[in-house]
């Protein structure tokens, strides 16, 4: 009966992932569309163009499309074939449909409007800014509904499965540098090589704001004397709230209390001159956050982070 018990549960686990995923279906493939036409328009008008292999399998893919004049979609997609049937062997079937999809919709949308896009042909700094542009936010939109590119994701996540202590970020730049490489060697210009950097450093930049969105900001940790005033301000001036955390000092051993306080980062300017009024002697320690989900900032239900 236990075994029975068991097996209805997965049964009943595995419908309702099913129907969830049907159920998001559409918005995912909505979003896989407009960010496949806007990674077709940073690929085609300014990446290939210009001999700038910005990395991952969209660097394979101007290689090969020099090479061998290869249409990209095409490469793209052949070329995460034997890395998606690893993928599937490993990191399990969930992830490998998603990037499937993904991969599909993209590798079509890049040779089916590759023709009826212009190629610019001036300043490749541009080029290279506007392409990494582009593509960063093709990515970061297929990233917020939780798919992946495959390419060097896939490769880097198997790396880091047979080298666990391997960081997944540090692998993919190793991939990324060896891509690189290899359109220099191809392109016989060690110039191509340094705006593909400034292409992959662009798009990595564009992604990380587009995936922290309006949820950054800074968590403040206050020391001071008037902490209970401080907390008070901060709670009735700005609307904000603040906790206070037992703290212990480490030379005089004296009890006394920190407040603990996040913000957004245009609310900042305000806080410091209201914890100047309060204590101009406080000591303060401000960092940045990628997150802030809760009261007063986005909810920490996952429907409002969709």
């Amino acid at each position: 009966q236990q075994r029975e018990r068991e097996t209805e549960l997965k049964t009943e686990d595995g419908a309702m992932k099913n129907r969830e995923w049907l159920r998001r279906l559409p918005m995912d493939l909505l979003m896989d569309i407009v960010g496949g036409l806007i990674y077709a328009v940073g690929l085609n008008c300014f990446a290939n163009p210009n001999d700038i292999a910005p990395g991952g399998m969209s660097g394979v893919a101007v290689i090969l499309n020099y090479l061998f004049e290869i249409p990209m979609g095409i490469t793209i997609f052949c070329v995460n074939i034997p890395l998606l049937l690893l993928a599937w062997r490993f990191l399990g079937h969930e992830f490998t449909l998603h990037s499937l999809k993904t991969i599909l919709v993209w590798s079509v949308l890049v040779d089916v409007v590759a023709p009826y896009l212009p190629a610019y042909a001036g300043d490749k700094i541009l080029a290279a800014l506007f392409g990494g542009v582009c593509i960063g936010i093709a990515v970061a939109l297929v990233f917020l509904r939780g798919s992946t590119t495959g390419g060097t994701d896939i490769v880097s996540r198997l790396l880091q499965r047979r080298w666990p202590f391997m960081p997944i970020g540090k692998t993919m730049i190793a991939v990324d540098a060896v891509i690189v490489a290899a359109s220099m060697v191809v392109f016989k210009n060690i110039e191509t090589g340094l705006y593909a950097l400034i292409a992959i450093y662009v798009s990595g930049s564009v992604i990380d704001t587009i995936m922290g969105g309006q949820n950054t900001g800074r968590m403040v940790l206050i020391v001071s004397d008037e902490h209970t005033a401080i907390a008070k301000g901060i709670m009735e001036k700005m609307g904000r709230g603040a906790t206070l955390l037992n703290a212990t000092g480490a030379y005089s051993g004296a009890e006394r209390h920190v407040v603990l306080c996040a913000v957004r980062n245009n609310e900042y300017p305000r806080l410091r001159e209201l914890i100047r009024q309060y204590d101009p002697k406080a000591f303060l320690i401000t960092t940045n956050v990628n997150e802030v989900l809760g009261e007063g900032f986005a909810s920490l239900n996952s429907k409002d982070l969709k």
